[in-house]
């Protein structure tokens, strides 16, 4: 419980879970755009 209250509070949790997102995002958007490039060659 602790490890979740320094994730929400302190500096670096907050950075660790804008890194998280971020590479959630690019691997969504890196995703859509290989599988549209893959229709596209088809």
């Amino acid at each position: 419980m602790a490890a979740l209250i320094d994730l929400f509070t302190s500096f670096s949790g907050l950075l660790s879970l804008g890194i998280i997102a971020f590479v959630c995002l690019m691997a969504t958007f890196m995703t859509r755009m290989v599988l549209r490039k893959m229709h596209e060659g088809a």
